[in-house]
């Protein structure tokens, strides 16, 4: 049993990592409605506590909201788009998260910037001042312009803005409406840095938000984000190609899910040694996947179809609960050293299940490279016994909702099917 707006065959075609076109969509429909929401509540908290925010910021929060209803009323489109995009709810966590006073004041300021990125993609008509912390403009999605002063003067009129310090008589960089109709932006002007499209997608190459990594990194030890100044796009550039290369030969159909979920890729660094590849998703930033550089197009093609499917798993639970938060218990599974949590059992067996497909379709395939092929097949026999057993322990769990359990089924199900082809391999 599920409820709206998921069929059971959408959510069945979730459960068995399928690419379900119209169930990613009623998710995708779910996390705009959440950010909205998270949106709302940021606002009646800036309300209650403004008493408490320094009047600046308030002042300038209360701004952007006018701006950003603006902006909706010109192109709502392109104002969804600027509040879908992976940091804004990156940004939307750490806001609703802060200590009351000086902090949620610091917090506020990006605001600003973000009601600043939809009413330059809307095209409409400007001319204020805003925040530029420690110099910079960033414009969420789209890139940053190194102001030199803590804020920032835009006039845009038609299809040119030009951003200058405040106070100063010439602007250092004007961005170019160049696309209207679409709201994309492009940036000109030595202190400007945009944000790189990777290749066949509309998925971007963020190493400029600010807001792209957590304070203090991710992981143990701590990755935290590379800035453009170290980053080897070339590197990432030709990794997403070889790997979106490899998915095409392999399964065309996860191929286009990729293109379709990934709407950033965040460069961590490297860590200290052993340096191992790592990667990670944010659940406040769902469509954002964080990794270190792949060692090879093969890996990259894995962490992304990984990855999706812990954003995906995060979406459907804010859509229908799959299980149940405050137990203690914690449980054994074979690809991680520490005990975890059902939650974290769930998240690991669905993003392996994912992985075990795409292995199998990878033995299968007569497109994919040899060296690939038998790797494949090891990784697929050693990960589809370790999922079978993480799916026998949320089985026997009762901390599993009616749907989660019915989810579950679903998943043992599309494992069993893989396990007669693993005993052919």
């Amino acid at each position: 049993m599920t409820t709206a707006p998921l069929t059971e065959a959408e959510f069945a075609e979730l459960a068995r990592t399928g690419p379900a076109v119209v169930g990613m969509s009623a998710l995708h429909a779910g996390l705009r409605g959440r950010r909205q929401l998270l949106l709302k509540a940021l606002l009646i908290r800036v309300q209650r506590e403004r008493d408490q925010i320094d009047p600046g910021a308030v002042r300038g929060f209360d701004d952007a909201w006018r701006l950003l209803e603006r902006a909706e009323r010109a192109h709502p489109v392109v104002v969804r788009d600027v509040l879908d995009y992976p940091t804004t709810g990156a940004w939307l966590a750490a806001a609703l998260g802060a200590a009351t006073g000086a902090e949620l004041g610091r917090r506020l300021g990006r605001f600003e910037s973000i009601a600043v990125t939809a009413a330059l993609r809307a095209g409409c008509a400007l001319d204020l001042r805003v925040l530029a912390p420690q110099g910079v403009l960033s414009l969420a999605g789209v890139g940053r312009f190194r102001i030199g002063a803590e804020r920032a003067r835009i006039r845009s009129r038609a299809r040119v803005a030009w951003i200058a310090p405040d106070g100063a008589r010439t602007a250092h960089g004007a961005l170019l409406l160049a696309h209207p109709g679409t709201g994309r932006l492009a940036g000109l002007g030595p202190t400007w840095s945009g944000l790189r499209v990777l290749p066949g997608a509309t998925a971007l190459l963020d190493d400029l938000d600010p807001y792209r990594v957590p304070p203090g990194g991710i992981g143990a030890p701590p990755r935290t984000a590379t800035d453009r100044a170290v980053t080897d796009a070339q590197a990432w550039t030709r990794h997403w190609r070889g790997a979106q290369q490899l998915l095409v030969r392999v399964d065309p159909v996860r191929a286009a899910e990729v293109r379709r979920t990934v709407r950033a890729v965040v460069p961590l660094s490297a860590g200290g040694p052993p340096a191992v590849p790592m990667s990670a998703t944010l659940r406040a930033a769902p469509g954002a996947v964080l990794a270190s550089m792949p060692t090879s197009a093969r890996t990259m093609a894995e962490t992304l179809v990984h990855e999706i499917h812990h954003s995906k798993l995060a979406a459907l639970h804010e859509l229908v609960p799959l299980h149940r938060s405050g137990r203690a218990a914690v449980h054994r599974v074979g690809w991680r050293s520490d005990p975890r949590p059902v939650a974290g059992v769930l998240q690991g067996a669905y993003a392996h299940l994912a992985l075990t497909d795409l292995w199998w379709r990878a033995v299968e395939s007569d497109g994919a490279p040899r060296a690939w092929r038998a790797r494949a097949g090891q990784r697929f026999e050693r990960f589809h016994v370790q999922v079978g057993g993480a799916l026998e322990i949320l089985l026997e769990s009762d901390e599993l909702t009616i749907a989660g359990r019915e989810f579950v089924n679903q998943m043992r199900r599309h494992h069993a099917s893989l396990g007669g082809v693993r005993r052919s391999l």
